[in-house]
């Protein structure tokens, strides 16, 4: 078919003044933004099994995911990531709501991971007992997830350079070199012949399907593999990104696979299941293996190194989503104050706004009764957000093969028009399936109230998705910032009279 005249090659789309990004960096920024060694204890219970749900979720949401992200990001290479796919799809309201999910969720994210940043650094002292009241201060650990949090937002105010470099470093120092140790020693340790504290056997392999508890747990570990499309927002800082972008995309998912599965069985192997706790069990792994290798005075080091990727993934956090946030804010979604950039073009205020929410919700997570139950509110809440995301980019792919199928793709879902809606229809059946399951109460963690626990989740997931949605109602064509770079979606080009919702076409 033609490509519809008002479609630009797509090698022509993008061209940064001046790359900041190279492909090492952005392959580490996925890297940094998918891999947390912080969340492998929650999938450490199910044993062996958890293996069998990696690679279930790599295979039905991580791959559509990659997939997916890397035909869009190659075919729409200009700035705006998710919101622009979806916008091109459904219209601005739904990519305006696509971005916000993407926005909040990591807002809502950040005072879980960086509590575990907080335990992990209260065991870099000499005394392992001093450390175990250090770890349960909770002004301790107030302190450091706000000390660790502002410093990842003052670093990527810095720019794409700056947070580049951070991801680079921190993600190898801090999340691939405790890992290739967790896991080597691991191994060490089972062919040395100690025992495993897990059951290792093919009917191990496979879960009992048929308990409903285990399943909603294991939702959770869709979310293990989210944000891997998150750094599409810096395609302006990479140099030829649409091969480049594809080519960071799909490695990083393979390393995220590896170093998750893997993570997760050493941890089951060296602790036994009723003692494995979300926030330390980590550290309990670490610390069992490093005394049997005789090299216990490595524990404070690693734990350190295991702060230093916490802070990485943060940075991560903190540029991707805000920097797509602010494209989509000077191209008139939201007031003109939230505009404003430094020097170095950081969206400024929109970085304060994500901090100053970040600082309230991780004051109310730490001083809460129960940080246990609190953690996995929040994480299943991360969860819901996320998936609304995910859905309505998988509908976009697909939906974008029938109105713009002349549009150029330097890379394709690969099997045409069938495989997209293969690998689309795959992902939206598995983030549907997460999204409901995630509603129920796990059984493996005490949550107080089930009827409370459902409740609150389905208030705050309703008003999460309710507020952007008035927001973008509320929206003044004054917003618009006249010097705002943002390309107009194809539909607005080709149909100036319809600003908010994509043309109809016939073409098949």
């Amino acid at each position: 078919m033609a490509r519809p005249d008002t479609s630009q090659d797509t090698a022509r789309a993008v061209r940064p003044a001046a790359a900041t990004i190279t492909v090492t960096s952005l392959v580490m920024l996925n890297v940094a933004a998918v891999v947390s060694l912080r969340g492998l204890p929650a999938e450490a219970e199910y044993g062996l099994s958890s293996a069998f749900y990696y690679l279930l979720a790599a295979a039905c949401f991580l791959a559509p995911v990659a997939i997916v992200a890397a035909e869009l990001a190659s075919a729409w290479p200009a700035e705006g990531g998710m919101f622009r796919w979806v916008g091109e799809a459904f219209g601005s309201r739904w990519g305006f709501l696509a971005i916000a999910m993407v926005f909040i969720e990591g807002c809502i994210w950040f005072p879980t991971v960086l509590t575990f940043a907080a335990v992990t650094l209260a065991y870099t002292g000499p005394d392992a007992s001093l450390d175990e009241r250090v770890a349960d201060d909770r002004l301790f650990v107030l302190a450091v997830v706000l000390v660790v949090f502002w410093a990842a937002t003052l670093i990527a105010s810095r720019g794409a350079s700056a947070f580049a470099r951070t991801a680079r470093w921190g993600g190898i120092v801090g999340t691939l070199v405790p890992a290739g140790l967790l896991v080597g020693l691991g191994a060490a340790y089972l062919l040395s012949g100690e025992p495993s504290r897990t059951t290792l056997s093919w009917g191990a392999f496979v879960p009992d399907l048929t308990r409903f508890d285990n399943i909603v747990l294991a939702a959770g570990i869709f979310l293990f593999y989210a944000g891997i499309e998150v750094n599409a927002v810096h395609v302006g800082s990479i140099r030829r990104p649409e091969r480049t972008y594809p080519v960071a995309i799909l490695v990083a998912a393979l390393v995220a696979v590896v170093v998750l599965t893997l993570g997760t069985l050493t941890i089951a192997v060296v602790v036994p299941q009723e003692d494995i706790s979300l926030t330390t069990s980590l550290l309990q792994a670490f610390d069992h293996l490093l005394a049997w290798a005789g090299i216990s005075w490595a524990g404070p080091v690693v734990s350190a190194m295991l702060a230093v990727g916490v802070l990485a993934g943060v940075t991560t956090w903190v540029a991707g989503p805000a920097t797509g946030l602010h494209a989509v804010a000077r191209a008139g979604f939201l007031p003109r104050w939230f505009h404003r950039t430094n020097a170095r073009g950081m969206a400024t205020n929109i970085l304060l706004v994500q901090a100053l929410v970040v600082t309230v919700l991780s004051v109310m997570f730490v001083v809460m009764p129960s940080v246990q139950s609190a953690y996995q509110l929040l994480s299943q809440l991360t969860v819901i957000l996320y998936l609304v995301a995910y859905l309505l980019m998988f509908a976009a792919v697909v939906a974008l093969r029938r109105t713009q199928p002349g549009r150029p793709r330097p890379y394709r879902v690969p099997g045409g028009r069938a495989g997209v809606w293969v690998v689309g229809g795959l992902g939206i059946v598995a983030s549907s399936l997460a999204l409901v399951t995630s509603f129920a109460p796990p059984g493996q963690v005490a949550v107080g109230s089930p009827v409370t626990y459902v409740v609150l989740l389905l208030v705050l997931s309703t008003l999460f998705v309710v507020l952007p949605l008035l927001v973008y109602r509320r929206r003044r064509s004054s917003w618009r910032d006249a010097s705002s770079t943002f390309e107009p979606f194809t539909w607005q080009t080709d149909d100036a009279a319809d600003g908010d919702r994509p043309r109809r076409t016939d073409r098949d």
